[in-house]
């Protein structure tokens, strides 16, 4: 006897099976529910698509703020090996990741001034450097990073989730795949359409987490900031090295990731885009500083630890509110931050990727933009990449981290040594200042990218290391294509001037039936003496359409092919040939009759030559290949 379960499992395939075919069989109806109506072209640059600054910071900005809830218990994972001892680690590790976050914005503030279009790193450094593959650096870095976002995000999604309800846990990763794919749909429909439906939540996790830091502050005015379970500071514990706090320091930097993506973004902000960014980013720097240092300075006083099976953000909340509304709520609310820092990376991996690609160095397809004017494939291709990761790491936010920062941060310092590299050249107006800032941000990325490299190396950094070369070559090799099809298209206008060729029509045919009719006479109207090709597989199918064809009244020129092999390709192809060679000055057209039927599983009961020999031919032969449909009425 079957259980209950199972017969809900094949209802839900079922299901799953009629929602697919409808899907195929009425796919624009369904584009339009879930994509909503195409939008002109024209309505790129209108205002209701651009984004005021205070709306553009929970949507862009929700990448980097989102990451407190995991970014100091990532450190803290590095140091749990050595104890309560280490605890006190946290808030010098918190106060060096502000510091550090307050010169990354300094110094992207500086590229935002002198690259107003967008464009980030990447920009920067087509800009600033001849070499190609240093900008392929800087767009291999942050494309791989921006990856790694949804995929981490997503992830820590469904931990925080799981960390309140266990029984989640058996399914984070088909729940996160789920997640991935939402994040599609909503981001399909345009950025406007994700900042209206997203904006306010960002602000509820806003609200919750200073609302979490100033409760804990009222709790140690009452019941002292040092506490019985407050580890001892100042403490150096057994085993603790330098290159062990240099790990905890790197993973802690994972809350830095996401700061790019205000530079890239540039173009969707409403006029004076320049400021408006600015102000994006001073407020994000502000709110975030507040938020990382409050948050880590209760996690040392409370004396709490990392816990795979509940994050440091969970403890934390029940310290102050138990297992109540609120942590209900602020627990939900950091869900949906976390999957709101995948969606920003949405917006900044399909602008990226279509710059890259509008110079030549990724397929022009991410510049093709979808009904609502956002670059689709470039949307599709992020959650198809994020999608694989998540479930070769099963969803694991910890597994993710060692891959995770370490492009950013690589891209980080191209761009702090590309503005360096500008404003000696430029000058300007308080170049100096301009000048210091960003000479101090490349000092500090560029060590900060060595400790990454360097402790997370083994942890699976080198996966990263080892992609961005290899997306660097693709890159140049995609480059050198474009430049060899331009190269070779490319004609001379005063000289090059179009000809009319002799045009050989072949018709192929199968025997005498209406949808060869209707083929010789699409050929007739087109060409004056069209020959008909027929491939026999044997002398008796040969005779019997020589007889039907004389009996048709011969309506045009018959040739008779014999295949014993009963293949249809190598006749033909000899015959293109012996075409070929006795008139080479003409263009050859073949002609392909082909019945559609009116059922699309009615295509599973037939051949498909006609598919297959078009296919064929347009990649073997320098023919015009023409197909004559024939709609079946039953």
């Amino acid at each position: 006897m079957h259980h209950p379960s199972e017969y809900i499992e094949i209802g839900l395939f079922i299901l799953a099976i009629f929602g697919i075919y409808y899907s195929v069989a009425n796919f624009n109806s369904v584009k339009r529910v879930f994509i909503g109506r195409p939008m002109r072209t024209a309505e790129i640059h209108a205002q209701h698509n651009k984004l005021i600054w205070f709306i553009a910071l929970p949507i862009l900005a929700a990448d980097l703020y989102s990451s407190v809830s995991y970014g100091p218990e990532a450190g803290m994972t590095e140091l749990i090996g050595l104890g309560a001892k280490a605890h006190w680690y946290i808030i010098p590790i918190t106060i060096a990741t502000v510091l550090l976050l307050g010169i990354l914005i300094l110094s992207y503030i500086m590229g935002i001034l002198a690259y107003p279009s967008g464009g980030g790193a990447y920009a920067i450094a087509k800009d600033n450097f001849k070499p190609r593959w240093v900008s392929l650096v800087a767009s291999s870095s942050l494309l791989v990073d921006y990856i790694l976002t949804v995929a981490v995000s997503v992830s820590a999604a469904l931990e925080a989730v799981s960390s309140a309800y266990p029984a989640v846990k058996p399914y984070e990763t088909v729940l996160a795949i789920f997640c991935v794919f939402l994040l599609l749909v909503v981001n399909l429909r345009g950025i406007a359409e994700s900042a209206k439906i997203f904006a306010w939540p960002t602000f509820g996790f806003m609200i919750c987490m200073l609302l979490l830091i100033f409760t804990g502050f009222f709790d140690e005015l009452q019941h002292g900031f040092v506490q019985h379970h407050t580890p001892t500071f100042g403490t150096v514990p057994q085993g603790l090295s330098i290159l062990l706090v240099l790990k905890a320091f790197s993973s802690a930097c994972s809350a830095l990731t996401g700061i790019e993506t205000i530079s890239n973004a540039v173009p969707v902000f409403r006029e004076p885009r320049q400021k408006n960014a600015i102000k994006t980013y001073i407020a994000l720097g502000v709110i975030t500083s507040i938020t990382l240092l409050g948050f880590a300075y209760h996690l040392y006083v409370n004396g709490i630890s990392p816990n795979p099976n509940d994050t440091m953000l969970s403890q934390l909340i029940k310290v102050y509110f138990g297992h109540g509304i609120l942590y209900q709520v602020i627990i939900w609310f950091t869900f949906i931050i976390l999957i709101l820092a995948a969606n920003s990376t949405f917006t900044g991996f399909s602008q990226l990727a279509a710059i890259v690609a509008a110079d030549g160095f990724l397929p022009r397809g991410f510049t093709n933009r979808g009904d609502r004017l956002g670059y689709s494939n470039g949307i599709i291709a992020l959650a198809a990449a994020a999608s694989i990761l998540i479930i070769a790491f099963q969803a694991h936010t910890n597994a993710l981290i060692p891959l995770y920062a370490i492009g950013v941060f690589l891209s980080f310092t191209i761009a702090q040594l590309g503005l360096t590299r500008r404003w000696k050249r430029v000058r300007g107006p308080k170049w100096q200042v301009k000048l210091a800032i960003n000479v101090i941000g490349l000092i500090v990325t560029s060590v900060v990218t060595v400790i990454f490299a360097v402790t997370k190396f083994v942890d699976g950094a080198w996966v990263v290391l080892v992609v961005i070369p290899t997306i660097i070559f693709f890159s140049l090799a995609i480059y050198k294509h474009y430049q060899n099809v331009a190269s070779e298209l490319g004609i001379d206008l005063s000289s090059f001037k179009p000809e009319a060729n002799k045009v050989i029509t072949v018709v192929l045919v199968s025997g005498t039936h209406r949808v060869v009719h209707n083929t010789l006479s699409f050929a007739k109207g087109i060409a004056t003496e069209p020959i008909a090709v027929y491939v026999g597989f044997d002398d008796e199918s040969i005779e019997r359409m020589e007889e039907r064809w004389e009996e048709w009244g011969n309506p045009c020129r018959l040739v008779v092919l014999k295949s014993p092999y009963r293949s249809v390709l190598a006749p033909l192809s000899r015959f293109i040939k012996l075409i070929e060679a006795n008139d080479q000055d003409s263009h050859i057209q073949i002609v392909i009759p082909q019945f559609i039927p009116k059922r699309w599983w009615h295509n599973l009961l037939h051949n498909q030559t006609a598919l297959l020999l078009r296919l064929w031919l347009i990649s073997q032969k320098d023919v015009v290949v023409t197909t004559v449909p024939y709609h079946l009425r039953k």
